[in-house]
C-alpha cells in the first residue's frame, strides 16, 4: 500500500511526458503565398497536450490525498512529486510557450527565419517552476498556504492558452494567445509569482466551518461560475480571482 502514492506521481510524470512529446511533435502547418503572406495552423495535437496537463494536474490534486489515506507520506514522495511536477508543470508549458512564440513569429514574412534567440525567454519558465518546487521542498512552513504561485497552477494557466486559441469564437482572443508581447509578459509576470513570496492561499480545508474556509468556498463558486459562462477563458480569470482573494483573505501558511 505504501507504494500507491508514488504510482499516482508517477502517472503525473507520465502524463506530463506525453504533453512534451505531443508539443514537439504537433504537425504545425505553414503555408505561404505567392503575395508573401503565410497562413499558419495550430492543429489540435497542441490542445491535446494541454488536456494531458490537466490529467497531470488532476492525478497531482489527489495523490496528496491517497498519501494521507494510506498514511504513506515520505520523504521520498515529496521528492518525486517535485520532479513529476517540474515536467508536467515546468518543462511542458515551457515548450507550450516555445511553440505559441514560434507560432506568433511565423506569421510575419520571413518570421520562420526567427533568431532563436527570440524564442529561448520560454525556457525562463521551466527555470522559474524549478526553483518554486526546490524552496517549497525545503520549507515546513507552507502547509495551508503558499510563499508564492505553486507551479501547478501556473503550469495549467498556459496550458490553457492553446485550448482558448482553439475554441475561442473571436479573431481577437486567437490573436491574443499568439501575439509575441502578451506572451513575453506572461512570462515574466507568470515567472514572477513563482519565485516570489507572494502569500497565496492553498486549497485545503482547516475544518468543515464556513468561517474559516470561506475564501476557498467563494473562490470555488467564482470558478464554476466562470466555466458555465467563459468555457476555457475562465482559466485565466479563476487564476486571477485566485490572486485577489488570496491578498483578501491573508490566510497563514501554517
Amino acid at each position: 500500500m505504501k507504494y500507491i502514492p508514488n504510482l499516482f506521481t508517477l502517472l503525473n510524470l507520465f502524463f506530463g511526458c506525453i504533453a512534451v512529446i505531443l508539443v514537439l511533435q504537433n504537425g504545425i502547418a505553414v503555408m505561404s503565398f505567392g503575395d508573401g503572406t503565410q497562413y499558419i495552423n495550430m492543429p489540435e495535437r497542441v490542445c491535446w497536450a494541454s488536456l494531458f496537463m490537466g490529467l497531470a494536474g488532476l492525478v497531482d490534486f489527489f495523490d496528496g490525498f491517497v498519501a494521507r489515506l494510506f498514511k504513506a507520506t515520505s520523504p521520498m514522495g515529496k521528492q518525486l512529486d517535485s520532479l513529476a511536477d517540474l515536467v508536467s508543470f515546468g518543462v511542458a508549458p515551457g515548450m507550450i510557450l516555445y511553440q505559441l512564440l514560434r507560432l506568433s513569429f511565423a506569421e510575419q514574412p520571413d518570421g520562420l527565419d526567427v533568431s532563436v534567440g527570440w524564442l529561448l525567454p520560454a525556457l525562463i519558465f521551466p527555470c522559474c517552476a524549478a526553483y518554486r518546487l526546490a524552496r517549497f521542498n525545503i520549507d515546513e512552513t507552507q502547509v495551508y498556504g503558499f510563499k508564492g504561485m505553486p507551479a501547478p497552477a501556473a503550469g495549467l494557466l498556459i496550458a490553457s492558452l492553446p485550448l482558448i486559441g482553439w475554441y475561442a469564437t473571436s479573431e481577437k482572443v486567437r490573436a491574443l494567445v499568439t501575439n509575441r508581447w502578451v506572451l513575453y509578459g506572461l512570462i515574466v509576470v507568470v515567472g514572477w509569482l513563482m519565485v516570489s513570496k507572494l502569500p497565496l492561499m492553498a486549497l485545503k480545508f482547516k475544518d468543515y466551518g464556513l468561517r474559516n474556509n470561506w475564501p476557498k468556498v467563494l473562490l470555488l463558486v467564482l470558478a464554476v461560475l466562470a466555466a458555465v459562462f467563459l468555457k476555457w477563458l475562465a482559466v485565466p480569470v479563476v487564476f486571477i480571482f485566485y490572486i485577489i482573494v488570496s491578498l483578501v483573505a491573508k490566510e497563514k501558511t501554517v
